[in-house]
């Protein structure tokens, strides 16, 4: 896997600006044939996939019974096909899983990382540097696409600037784009510059903000990757129920880190709150416009004023908070209040 070549900086606005393209190893593609394939996944996820037309993008989510996040997958169907890209991570239990539900229908699931592999870079470097590509997905965040609900507050929304897309390529492609940046025409970059720019955008991720704590709200995830009016799937009553009458009890936030010590906390740290541990960081990066910056949930009842901390091997960082997922998010449901029968006397 290529984390970098050096500048992770250069490579990161490369990467944003359209002249680099960053070979994906911690991706892994899944692919799914058969008549069923789209109604199958619809019945296990959180999205309607049923009518999704070929070379649509969307993202769809696998919940565990109780509503948090087990998996999360990337979705673009060829017509013949649906390919799933997930995180490396998640991958083979993800693929057990899916074998495991297949009961009777026409669908086949398999692990297609030996034939393919996965390129991130904008929609124009995608087209430019690898035409071959099997499929192109394009990232929907933070659009909230049909059946989806956005709570983050921000306009314009920090992810608007961000434009990505996934390109699924024979695997041969590599040898090709290592050769071409090698001779100097092409640049390359690796996934610290893509993870960077995702946080950047505010992007949760499975392998990152997913798991078996993590509701879908929490991290602002009903945008792209959840219909709330599809058919009943796991975990979809407590989707409901706390969109409708609840609240989630944590709620992602992004950091801006003091940056004057050069001290960078890493995923897991505790942040803290008047020396109290109210959440922890998911994800971090170094931005190369914006410094240090990192993704974290925090307890729906940490102000959002709160001054915070974050700790780091050396010491704490202080950290100042910006609201994606507010404290009073979900609860969207106009209940009617019944009159209070006066008591007879």
């Amino acid at each position: 896997m290529l984390l970098h070549l050096g500048a992770p900086s250069a490579e990161q606005r490369a990467l944003a600006t359209g002249t680099a393209v960053a070979p994906l190893g911690d991706r892994t593609v899944l692919a799914v044939t058969g008549e069923d394939r789209l109604s199958w996944l619809d019945s296990l996820s959180s999205q309607a996939l049923k009518g999704l037309a070929a070379g649509a993008s969307t993202e769809l989510l696998i919940l565990d019974p109780r509503g948090h996040v087990e998996h999360a997958a990337a979705v673009v169907d060829d017509g013949e096909t649906t390919w799933l890209i997930v995180d490396r991570t998640g991958a083979e239990s993800l693929l057990t899983w899916l074998t495991r539900m297949r009961f009777r229908l026409r669908v086949a699931p398999r692990d297609a990382s030996d034939e393919v592999a996965v390129v991130g870079g904008t929609a124009e470097a995608i087209a430019r540097e690898v035409p071959e590509a099997t499929a192109v997905w394009t990232d929907p965040w933070p659009a909230v696409a049909v059946g989806g609900w956005g709570y983050a507050p921000a306009d314009p929304h920090p992810g608007f600037d961000r434009d990505w897309s996934e390109a699924i390529v024979p695997r041969a492609s590599l040898d090709r784009l290592a050769t071409a940046a090698r001779d100097g025409s092409l640049s390359l970059a690796g996934t610290l510059a893509a993870d960077a720019l995702r946080i950047a955008a505010w992007r949760p991720r499975a392998s990152a903000e997913g798991g078996e704590r993590t509701l879908p709200h929490e991290a602002d995830w009903l945008r792209t990757a959840v219909h709330l009016d599809k058919g009943c799937y796991r975990g979809q009553e407590t989707v409901a129920k706390v969109h409708n009458l609840g609240h989630p009890p944590r709620r992602l936030v992004a950091l801006q880190l003091d940056g004057s010590d050069a001290l960078l906390p890493v995923p897991g740290a505790v942040v803290r709150r008047d020396g109290d541990a109210v959440g922890e960081v998911t994800s971090v990066a170094r931005h190369f416009e914006e410094g240090p910056i990192a993704l974290a949930f925090l307890k729906r009842s940490v102000p959002l004023d709160a001054a915070l901390t974050v700790d780091t091997d050396e010491g704490a960082v202080a950290a100042a908070q910006e609201t994606i997922v507010p404290p009073d998010a979900g609860a969207t449901a106009a209940i009617p209040r019944l009159p209070r029968l006066s008591r007879r006397r």
